[in-house]
């Protein structure tokens, strides 16, 4: 790849789905012109074997945050909302993946 085109078309961050009822994970990035061309590509460089189901692309400008050093201030007013603990609820045994 040209260093003007790497300069000129905008980085995608990629994500995506193994399975049905799986989440989106983020499997890295590549640079296109536009979103169509992103998925194309993210489909050609991220899902070789057919091992995906769904695919998002996400201008990395686009993608919104929170950094790794505000952890503890930006998690912890959850902290006392109890009822959001996942020990409060049962999970049947017939409700895969969570």
């Amino acid at each position: 790849m040209s260093e003007d085109i790497k300069h000129e078309w905008p980085l995608f961050e990629v994500f995506v789905r193994a399975k049905r009822g799986l989440n989106h994970v983020h499997v890295g990035s590549l640079r296109a012109a536009d979103h169509q061309m992103a998925l194309h590509h993210a489909r050609d460089l991220y899902t070789r074997r057919n091992e995906g189901v769904s695919i998002w692309v996400v201008r990395s400008d686009d993608v919104a945050a929170s950094s790794p050093d505000e952890k503890e201030a930006f998690f912890a007013p959850s902290g006392d909302k109890v009822y959001r603990h996942p020990t409060y609820y049962s999970i049947p045994d017939s409700v895969p993946h969570i």
